[in-house]
């Protein structure tokens, strides 16, 4: 950030922050948009532009001389890139057995949790080399990184377009209708979950609009909404929590909070690579969770002990210096379990209760643009929330604010419902 930065140091958390909401801000404004070409065009030719238009602004990112390139480039990714909505509409039309969705839809956060493992750990380890002295790497120390991140995502694009079947059911290449005897699926095994619904049969022109959304699916985006604001202010905060060391100038167990667990850099950097690891290792558990307790009840025991986690965590430091440990260990995996059980649970829902699977591209666009939204608001609220709280040595405010909007999501979760969908 130094190196971008120049001269304007003094006003580094500014630009920083202005750095990170710059791809939410743009994803919000484009998400929807990208989510309805791909009910016009097809999923697969939408998701290929999703994947140029993030090499495109990786490329500005390397190549940046200033912080106002550098958001810029990240401004890009966020409006060229709608494939959030796009590989969770394609996941939802792939899925062919009741049984199975929740395997599928487990795939999307396990992966994002592999990338977000594996990028800050590349970033760290290509920034800022110069390969022997290479005069391009010197000039932009932050090329390399973004190269090694275009070349993989330029694989995508190559697999995907060898590879990868569109899923519109209006514009697959081979129809059941056009398939011979033999390959014809047996008792509709293969055929989608989702079908088009009466009179929606007309091609992309004929897709209904999002009046018809029905409340379910509008509570359904709400509870998503609730979901990204808490789950942001949570990645933001945790390395602050883990970091601040405890004040001195209030009661030992005062319930404002004692600060936090003063930890070193390296241990806080350790914590938050085991937590990495640790959501995969939860999201191959979901599906043999919601077939034992079914999707219902994983909903609503996600929802309702999501608030009681948050309103614990600021209170570990009362623990005694030889367990607070194992109750931070303890935490990070049920906060986890909660996060990972919840976010494919309501995905899956809300496939189920959209009306009509011509408009399910346009209603993940709005899932989309509606999550990014919250993650572009939710970091200030909880950066305000922070610093008053650390001005008036109530350090448990923050986390506070996280807890009211997971009570409001739990509370909600009682009025959703599970059965009766019409898909």
């Amino acid at each position: 950030m130094e190196h971008l930065l120049g001269d304007t140091t003094t006003n580094a958390a500014f630009y920083a922050g202005l750095f990170v909401a710059a791809f939410s801000l743009t994803e919000t404004l484009t998400g929807f948009w990208w989510g309805a070409l791909s009910d016009r065009i097809g999923r697969k030719p939408v998701l290929l532009l999703g994947c140029a238009g993030t090499i495109v602004s990786l490329f500005v990112l390397g190549f940046s001389m200033n912080i106002g390139m550098a958001i810029l480039g990240r401004a890009l990714g966020g409006a060229l890139n709608g494939n959030v909505g796009v590989v969770q509409t394609m996941v939802g039309e792939m899925v062919t057995r009741p049984e199975h969705e929740a395997r599928a839809y487990a795939v999307i956060p396990f992966f994002f949790s592999v990338g977000c493992t594996i990028g800050p750990a590349l970033g760290g380890l290509l920034a800022q080399q110069t390969l022997g002295g290479t005069a391009i790497f010197r000039q932009f120390p932050y090329l390399l990184p973004n190269i090694a991140c275009a070349g993989m995502v330029l694989i995508t694009i190559v697999l995907a377009y060898l590879a990868l079947d569109e899923t519109h059911p209006d514009l697959r290449k081979k129809p059941l209708g056009e398939m011979g005897p033999s390959q014809q699926p047996d008792d509709g095994e293969n055929a989608p979950l989702l079908q088009p619904t009466p009179g929606s049969t007309g091609g992309p022109a004929n897709a209904g609009s999002l009046w018809e959304l029905n409340t379910n699916v509008k509570m359904l985006i709400g509870a998503v909404c609730l979901l990204s604001a808490h789950t942001v202010t949570y990645i933001q905060l945790l390395p602050i929590f883990l970091r601040s060391p405890r004040d001195q100038s209030v009661p030992p167990y005062y319930i404002g909070g004692i600060g936090g667990l003063d930890m070193s850099l390296s241990e806080v950097g350790l914590v938050m690579g085991v937590n990495g690891i640790i959501g995969l290792g939860i999201q191959l558990v979901f599906p043999v969770f919601t077939d034992w307790f079914g999707l219902e009840m994983t909903l609503l025991m996600m929802s309702t002990l999501h608030p009681i986690a948050y309103f614990c965590l600021p209170y570990l430091p009362f623990l005694p210096a030889s367990t607070w440990r194992a109750g931070l260990w303890t935490w990070l995996v049920a906060r986890n379990v909660l996060s990972t059980f919840t976010y494919p649970a309501l995905l899956i829902l809300i496939k189920r209760w959209t009306p009509n699977t011509l408009i399910l591209g346009r209603v993940n666009g709005l899932v989309a643009s509606a999550g990014a939204a919250c993650r572009t608001v939710s970091p200030a609220a909880a950066g305000l929330l922070q610093s008053i709280g650390e001005s008036h040595h109530i350090s448990a405010l923050a986390w506070w604010g996280s807890g009211i909007f997971a009570l409001i999501a739990a509370i909600q979760s009682w009025f959703i419902r599970i059965d009766g969908s019409p898909n």
